[in-house]
């Protein structure tokens, strides 16, 4: 499958997160308890257009399931367990956090990642942009310094994503909250938007990317059952 996504987007580098090149961005967490929190995502469907972001569901954080995480991953740091479903194939913008961020993959999807260390003067060129095919079943720690938005799909059903935050991320934040920088859009999140992300762009966001607006091709059901003939 990445062989056949690699094909396709030669406009942009595509790695698997099983590379080491991806230590530059996170790691992946081999133990984390996938199955159980991939069972109580079944029933939450994909929106029929754009992405779906929830920062926070009672189904995903009940039963313990949010005290373990606490526990194990985040230094018994208070977290909120959401998702984001969709649709979404472009870059569109790039975020970061005070704090890792824990993805797990319900579905296939591709994320376009950067590194805080490659923003100039609040601008981050795409052509830094490097990207990682993130296998159905596979759970990744992106650390505080990796730059990302919304996963893309890798077929016409769209994606699933549970994303795991320190408490209170990407919920609303007061203008005079935002004092002089220019990044911060909601809480614990900075954000710089391409001009062509027009929701970002109508909301405030901060117009910082220099480039394309990267998009992701993925194979048809016909080329995808081609793999395993």
């Amino acid at each position: 499958m990445i062989d056949l996504l690699k094909e396709m987007n030669r406009h942009v580098e595509l790695e698997s997160v099983h590379s080491a090149s991806f230590g530059r961005y996170g790691k992946v967490l081999n133990r984390f308890p996938h199955e159980e929190i991939a069972e109580r995502m079944m029933e939450i469907p994909i929106p029929v257009t754009g992405n779906e972001y929830v920062p926070s569901l009672d189904k995903l954080e009940a039963g313990g399931m949010k005290k373990y995480i606490e526990s194990h991953y985040f230094g018994g740091m208070p977290i909120q367990i959401g998702y984001c479903n969709g649709i979404n194939s472009s870059l569109g913008g790039l975020e970061f956090h005070k704090g890792s961020e824990i993805n797990v993959a319900i579905t296939d999807f591709i994320l376009l990642l950067g590194h805080t260390n490659e923003l100039v003067k609040d601008t981050y060129n795409v052509a830094n942009i490097k990207a990682f095919f993130v296998p159905c079943g596979a759970v990744i720690e992106m650390y505080q310094t990796t730059l990302h938005l919304a996963p893309c799909k890798v077929n016409d059903r769209g994606f699933k994503c549970v994303v795991i935050l320190p408490k209170g991320t990407n919920t609303p934040l007061a203008d005079e909250e935002k004092d002089a920088d220019p990044l911060l859009f909601m809480k614990n999140k900075w954000l710089i938007a391409h001009s062509e992300h027009t929701r970002f762009v109508e909301q405030g966001a901060h117009e910082g990317i220099i480039g394309e607006n990267i998009t992701i091709a993925y194979p048809t059901e016909q080329q995808r059952g081609k793999l395993y003939v």
